[in-house]
C-alpha cells in the first residue's frame, strides 16, 4: 500500500464521499484526514468481452458511446478463466467500467493497477491513455485533468499470451504527490536474504538436457563443462531432471515439469550416478549446480497420488484437480497438509545433503505458501549456503526465503524499447520502481530469454533480431542483478526448444558472434567489481536520444555503459559521474572523453562499455 496506509474497501466501487464518512466515524482530527490521499476503488463487477478475431479496435469498443451492456460480467480482480469456456483462451479480452469521480476530478490523480496478465492498452473516456507490457507488475498512468465528475468510462484491452489471462490485480484511482507514493511496496523496508558471495556474483546458465546435446545425457553435459567455464558461467541451472509423467502428458515426450518421482532422475538422461558425477565435475571446475524444483504439483501418475491422495487439492465433487485448466498434465498439491510439507522439506534436503547440489530454481514459487519456503529454506541453509531462485516477482519472496526473483519487468520492456516504442527513460523508471517495491539489495534475475520465453515468444535472436539481441545481452548482463543465459543463446539459436518434444540446438553456428560477446561481458563482470556490485547511476543525455546510458560505481571504480536501442545510428553526449581512465572494455561504436564529458557515436544497436 502507498506509504503503508490502506484506504481500499472490500466493497466494489466505493465512493470517495463514503470513504471520508467512514474515516470520520473512526475518529481522527481534521488535519489528519486532510493528509490522507483520496482513493477510489474500481474493484468489483466489470463488463467483459473476448476478442478472438481481434476486431475490437477497428470496431471502436473503446468508444464510450459503444454499447457494452450486452457484454458478460466478470469480477475484478480475477482472470477470465473464472468462466470455464475461457479457461484455455489466449488472445485479446476487453474490460469496461463506468464510474463517477466527483472528489477526484481536478486533483493530481493516477490510475493504479496491481497486475494484468499479460499486456494492456487503456482508454479513458474514449482517449488512449497508455499501454503496459508485462505480467504481474504494479503500474500507474497519470490521469490528471482527464477525469469527469460523472460518467467516466475506463476501457482495457488485455492481451494474454499463455495460461490464464485478464485483469488479475486491483484497480484504483489515487490522488498523489510523487510517483514513489504510488509504487511503494509493503516490503521495501524489509531485510532481504544475505546471500553468499558466489550467489551475488553468479552467472547462471540454464540447461535443457533434452536439447543440449544429441545424446541428451548428463555425461554429454559433463564433457562440456570446461567450455561453459571458459564462457564465464559460474552456476548451472538444470531444468527438471526427474522422470516425466505419462498419464495425460503433453506432446509425445511430456513436460519436464510433470514430475513422476522427485527422488529419481529421468533415465532418458542417465543414471543417478551419472548425475552425481556431473555434480562432482561442476564443483571441480569451480562451478555450482542447482536443479529445478516443481513443488506446486506432480504428474498424475506420481507415486504420491497413490500413497497420499489426501495431499492433493480437490474440487467440490471431491476430485483431484490441476492448478488451472491449461496445466491438465499435472495435479495440484495441497499445502494445508503438514505431512506434505515435511515430505517436501525432506526431499529437498536429500538433494542438497546427500546428492550435493547447491540449491534450487523453484517453479511457480508464488503458488506455494511463503511460510513453507521460509521453513524449508532455513533447513537447507543449516546444511550449507545454497542459491534459492524463485520463479516469481513478489517482493515478499525475498523475506527470509529466496536469494533472487525474476525481473520480468526488464524482459517485458526490452522488445518495445528495441522496437522504438519506448525510450531509455522508461528503463530507468522501471529500475527506480524496483527500488520502491523491493527490499534494498534484493537480487533480481536479468534475462533476455529463458525456456518459457524461448518456447512461447521465440528464441532471443529471433524475438529481437540478431543485432538487437546483442544489445539486449549488454543491457541484461550489466544492469544490477544476476544474469541468465539459456542454452543456445550463445550461438544465436533460432530453433524454439519445445518443452514437450525434442529439438536439438545447432552448436556449429554462431554467425553473429554471440559467444564472443557473452564471454567478453562475463569477463567484465568477473574482473570489475563495479560491474557486478556497483550502485546504478542513470546518466542524463544532453539531447533526445534512443541511447540507454548508465554507470555502475563502486568506490573509486566507475563502469559506463552506452547502448543504442534503435535501428539507426545515434550520437549522444553526457556528463559522467567522475573522470574515467578511458579504458575500453567492450565497443561496437566510437567514443571520446574530455574530462567528465563523454560523446558516443553508435551504429544501429551498437554499444560501448568504458571504465
Amino acid at each position: 500500500m502507498p506509504n503503508g496506509r490502506c484506504f481500499c474497501s472490500t466493497l466494489p466501487r466505493i465512493t470517495v464521499l463514503s470513504l471520508f464518512l467512514f474515516l470520520s466515524a473512526c475518529g481522527g482530527t481534521d488535519n489528519e484526514r486532510r493528509d490522507l490521499p483520496r482513493t477510489l476503488s474500481l474493484d468489483g463487477t466489470w463488463h467483459f468481452r473476448v476478442d478472438g478475431e481481434n476486431v475490437g479496435f477497428t470496431e471502436r469498443w473503446f468508444d464510450p458511446a459503444s454499447d457494452h451492456t450486452s457484454w458478460m460480467t466478470l469480477a475484478v480482480p480475477g482472470s477470465w478463466d473464472q468462466h470455464r469456456e475461457f479457461s484455455s483462451y489466449d488472445g485479446f479480452g476487453w474490460y469496461v467500467q463506468r464510474f463517477d469521480a466527483e472528489e477526484l476530478a481536478g486533483t493530481k490523480t493516477a490510475l493504479v493497477i496491481d497486475a494484468v496478465d499479460d499486456n494492456a492498452e487503456l482508454w479513458l473516456n474514449g482517449a488512449r491513455i497508455g499501454t503496459h507490457a508485462g505480467y504481474g507488475q504494479r503500474f500507474f498512468i497519470d490521469v490528471t485533468g482527464k477525469l469527469l465528475e460523472k460518467g467516466n468510462v475506463l476501457v482495457l484491452r488485455i492481451e494474454d499470451l499463455a495460461g490464464p489471462g485478464g485483469l488479475v490485480g486491483s484497480v484504483s484511482l489515487m490522488e498523489y504527490e510523487s510517483e514513489e507514493e504510488l509504487m511503494r511496496g509493503e516490503y521495501v523496508n524489509a531485510e532481504p536474504v544475505r546471500s553468499a558471495d558466489w550467489v551475488r556474483d553468479a552467472v547462471i546458465y540454464e540447461v535443457y538436457p533434452r536439447s543440449f546435446s544429441r545424446e541428451g545425457s548428463f555425461k554429454a553435459i559433463e564433457r562440456r563443462l570446461p567450455e561453459l567455464k571458459d564462457l564465464g558461467v559460474t552456476v548451472l541451472w538444470m531444468m527438471p531432471i526427474h522422470p516425466i509423467g505419462e498419464e495425460r502428458r503433453k506432446g509425445s515426450l511430456g513436460s519436464p515439469y510433470a514430475v513422476r518421482d522427485f527422488h529419481a532422475v529421468n533415465p532418458e538422461f542417465g543414471s543417478m550416478e551419472d548425475f552425481r558425477s556431473l555434480v562432482r565435475s561442476a564443483h571441480a571446475n569451480g562451478m555450482r549446480i542447482i536443479i529445478d524444483l516443481v513443488a506446486n504439483h506432480t504428474s498424475w501418475d506420481n507415486v504420491l497420488i497413490r500413497q497420499h491422495p489426501e495431499w492433493f487439492t480437490r474440487n467440490a465433487e471431491g476430485d483431484i484437480v490441476s492448478p488451472n485448466e491449461d496445466w491438465h498434465d499435472v495435479a495440484d498439491l495441497d499445502y494445508t497438509q503438514p505431512a506434505l510439507r515435511q515430505w517436501m522439506k525432506d526431499m529437498m534436503l536429500f538433494w542438497v545433503r546427500d546428492v550435493g547440489i547447491d540449491g534450487f530454481r523453484c517453479d511457480v514459487a508464488e503458488l506455494v505458501p511463503h511460510d513453507f519456503w521460509v521453513e524449508a529454506i532455513a533447513a537447507l541453509r543449516a546444511v550449507k549456503p545454497v542459491m534459492m531462485l524463485a520463479e516469481g516477482a513478489d517482493p515478499k519472496l525475498h523475506v527470509n526465503a529466496f536469494d533472487m526473483t525474476y525481473a520480468w519487468n526488464t524482459y517485458d520492456i526490452l522488445r518495445p524499447l528495441l522496437n522504438g516504442d519506448l525510450n531509455p527513460e522508461d528503463v530507468h523508471f522501471s529500475l527506480r520502481a524496483e527500488t520502491w517495491r523491493y527490499p534494498k539489495g534484493a537480487l533480481r534475475l536479468r534475462f533476455s530469454s529463458n525456456h518459457d520465453k524461448d518456447m512461447y515468444d521465440a528464441p532471443a535472436a529471433q524475438w529481437f533480431g540478431p543485432a538487437a539481441a546483442r544489445a539486449a545481452a549488454v543491457i541484461t548482463t550489466l544492469l544490477p542483478g544476476v544474469p541468465l543465459l539459456y542454452n543456445g543463446q550463445e550461438t544465436g539459436n533460432l530453433s524454439s526448444l519445445d518443452l514437450f518434444e525434442r529439438v536439438l540446438i545447432d552448436w556449429s553456428k554462431d554467425e553473429h558472434g554471440f559467444r564472443d560477446l557473452y564471454r567478453s561481458l562475463y569477463s567484465i563482470r568477473r574482473e570489475h567489481d563495479a560491474a557486478r556490485r556497483g550502485e546504478l547511476l542513470a546518466l542524463t543525455p544532453k539531447e533526445a536520444t534512443p541511447v540507454l546510458l548508465f554507470a555502475r560505481r563502486l568506490g573509486s571504480e566507475v563502469v559506463v555503459v552506452a547502448v543504442n536501442c534503435s535501428a539507426k545510428e545515434a550520437k549522444v553526449s553526457t556528463v559522467l559521474p567522475g573522470s574515467l581512465k578511458g579504458e575500453q572494455l567492450l565497443s561496437r561504436g566510437q567514443f571520446s572523453l574530455r574530462g567528465v564529458r563523454a560523446e558516443f557515436r553508435l551504429p544501429p544497436y551498437g554499444y560501448v562499455v568504458l571504465r
